[in-house]
């Protein structure tokens, strides 16, 4: 079978707040991109698969154009640009119509025409008689033929269409094998009816093992997510620095380790939901919490310079409710004193707050140095291997009869709670299924000692399980009523 050639690179570049992430999740067909009316939402480089008609390309959507001195954040941005830019098959350039041209505009269309780059000229919020103006004033940028478009109304899609053709030509055409879409998810929720088939099909297409293993890095601000996946990817892609809070967007970063594909996601720091109130903060907490369920392992980014928080403790719950692998990792190792005094506090914490969490991988790292990085991936998989964890119905039956033997179900009333058996159900997270005389009756310290069991006997630490109970039929009812009435009948006869 031959290999899909690349499809090509478009880069949306343009000063702030003209429209470049709205145009973005028009094309990818998605609201991926956070769009806001603050200026400089957009501060990371954000990749997308996107379509337009019979066209697919990949699409970058760019912190806006600004000037900036050497070590200042605009600057930093501008670098970042100017990397897609450079990688990119095509530019889109995007300006206000309704604005007119600004020096800005004239600023980065002359940058640009000093590229290699192909640029494309979008005159963006045509939507009325306001901006014809602003097209008219777009010829002066001297990058050709401004084209009229309102990405929020999906005007001018047409004329954007032969542009990108003919500056890419046949490059962005779909195949005619194209089996492009999104995967299936996990559906993690309660077992369903039907959901009873107790064994699992243990193999595994190529499909399956070549697809990307899918990586959140989340944590509070400034814990050094975005530094820590510059060191893993081995440049700068993501924008780093004192500030807390630079990361805005979950931005997702295609990676290789060891030969295996990885979907790395730099995520914006979790502040206490007290303490969120902007409206850009929101939108922000959400694009991490979508990427948390998303992700099939999620690394915890705990600042050990500060020690472990209430906070870091409300993300591992979210992270472990979710069913999602976890690895907490203590970063800016490299600047602790104390390090016994540091991980005697997160294993208490543990131990204390995160009993579902009992034996979760923890690493200590520092981004910057790279000290410690090289435990990460490791743990990572051998966590995500866990959560795929199988366990054959026969093996867990007999697990399950010396659980019961060595500790049984107590008895309210005088009545036993019977533990007949059980099965997986799912795995990713491991998910059973426990059938009952009543469950209503079973207390939740005893499930917690068959999920403490279940973990020690079958090697599962740190991973999120799930068992459920389920009222199961008596067999014999049915047989027990019919005799009672035979001789019911035959006094009566």
């Amino acid at each position: 079978m031959t290999e899909t050639a690349s499809p090509p690179l478009i880069a949306i570049v343009g000063r702030p707040n003209v429209g470049k992430s709205t145009l973005f999740n028009r094309l990818v067909g998605r609201r991926l991109a956070l769009v806001d009316d603050t200026p400089g939402v957009t501060r990371d480089r954000r990749e997308g698969e996107g379509r337009l008609a019979d066209l697919r390309f990949r699409l970058v959507d760019t912190a806006g154009l600004e000037q900036g001195g050497p070590g200042s954040l605009a600057k930093r941005m501008h670098d970042q640009t100017a990397a897609a830019v450079d990688q990119a098959d095509l530019a889109l350039m995007m300006i206000d119509a309704r604005a007119g041209v600004t020096p800005a505009d004239e600023h980065f269309a002359a940058w640009l025409r000093e590229k290699s780059t192909p640029t494309v000229l979008l005159a963006n919020k045509c939507e009325g008689a306001a901006a014809d103006s602003g097209v008219y004033e777009a010829y002066a940028l001297g990058l050709g033929e401004p084209i009229a478009v309102s990405a929020e109304h999906a005007g001018g899609m047409g004329e954007l269409y032969d542009a990108i053709r003919q500056a890419l030509g046949d490059a962005a055409l779909i195949p005619e094998d194209d089996g492009l879409g999104p995967a299936d998810d996990d559906d993690d929720g309660e077992p369903e009816e039907g959901d009873l088939d107790f064994e699992f099909d243990d193999s595994e297409g190529e499909a399956e093992r070549a697809r990307p293993l899918r990586l959140a890095i989340v944590g509070r601000p400034n814990a050094g997510k975005s530094t820590l996946i510059n060191h893993l990817v081995g440049e700068d892609r993501l924008i780093t620095g004192p500030e807390a809070g630079l990361t805005r967007d979950a931005i997702a970063v295609p990676w290789e380790w060891d030969d295996r594909p990885i979907m790395l996601w730099d995520t914006a720091g979790l502040r206490r939901q007290s303490r969120v109130q902007e409206k850009l903060e929101t939108l922000s907490v959400a694009d991490t919490r979508r990427a948390i369920q998303f992700a099939e392992v999620v690394v915890l980014l705990i600042d050990a310079t500060l020690g472990v928080e209430k906070q870091d403790l409300k993300i591992m719950r979210d992270v472990v409710d979710e069913g999602r692998a976890l690895v907490v990792a203590l970063s800016k190792w490299d600047l602790v004193e104390d390090r016994l005094a540091v991980q005697r506090q997160l294993s208490d914490a543990l131990q204390r707050s995160m009993p579902q969490a009992r034996g979760v991988a923890t690493i200590t790292l520092s981004g910057l140095t790279g000290q410690g990085v090289t435990k990460l991936m490791p743990a990572a998989f051998e966590t995500y291997d866990d959560w795929n964890a199988r366990i054959p119905t026969g093996e867990f039956n007999r697990w399950l009869t010396a659980a019961v033997d060595t500790n049984p179900p107590p008895a309210p009333g005088g009545r036993r709670i019977k533990l007949r058996y059980g099965a997986q159900i799912k795995s990713r997270p491991p998910t059973f299924v426990l059938f009952c005389n009543k469950p209503e009756d079973l207390p939740a310290s005893y499930m917690r000692y068959l999920e403490n069991e279940l973990r020690r006997d079958f090697d599962l630490p740190g991973v999120p399980l799930r068992l459920y109970l389920r009222k199961g039929e008596n067999p014999y009812a049915t047989g027990r009523r019919t005799a009672r009435e035979r001789k019911a009948n035959k006094r009566r006869g």
